[in-house]
């Protein structure tokens, strides 16, 4: 159990049978009444924030992230499937569950996926990856005004901005948290 004063960036907490994660917290102490922890909080499964005061001798469950590292292999239009990198056992995810990951993903690529009760809630890509250039407009030579961008389609269909120099063909690296082209490779 822990108890809501004990709350800090990164811990995870169940409430009402739901994993979350503290965002943001302040102890406050108001000069009349009780002490209360303001806290901001993010369920795990849903993504959804959420803003509450908890008195600071609440408990809570500690909810048990567990987290590894595994391959992405391939994807049989349906589901996608991730390889565990020590146990070698394959595990199927639907689109819904790799939305947001799949689009800077490879085959064989690695990525991390967390895991609440045995069952798969957020595939993470690395953090930098380098993706060749399928699609792009070419460049007009001139045209350097500064911060200039046009929109390139990568090898997995992500869809990004870079500068007017990439063309296609070029191997681009990419900042997977902001989907940001960082420099070309």
């Amino acid at each position: 159990m822990i108890s809501a004063s004990d709350f800090r960036k990164g811990v995870t907490f169940e409430m009402n049978g739901e994993p979350y994660v503290v965002l943001d917290f302040q102890h406050v102490k108001p000069g009349k009444g009780a002490a209360f922890v303001r806290t901001k909080y993010k369920n795990l499964k849903n993504g959804g924030t959420r803003e509450e005061a908890f008195n600071p001798s609440d408990k809570f469950p500690k909810a048990h992230i567990e987290t590894k590292e595994m391959q992405y292999l391939y994807s049989d239009g349906e589901l996608y499937y991730f390889m565990d990198n020590e146990t070698f056992e394959q595990t199927p995810l639907t689109y819904e569950e790799v939305e947001d990951a799949i689009k800077f993903l490879k085959e064989n690529d690695n990525a991390t996926i967390k895991f609440y009760h045995g069952k798969p809630f957020q595939v993470d890509p690395p953090n930098f990856v380098e993706l060749q250039i399928t699609e792009t407009e070419p460049g007009v030579k001139g045209d350097t005004a500064s911060n200039v961008t046009k929109t390139a389609t990568v090898e997995t269909g992500a869809v990004i901005h870079v500068p007017l120099f990439v063309n296609e063909g070029d191997t681009v690296r990419i900042d997977t948290r902001t989907g940001e082209y960082m420099s070309r490779v």
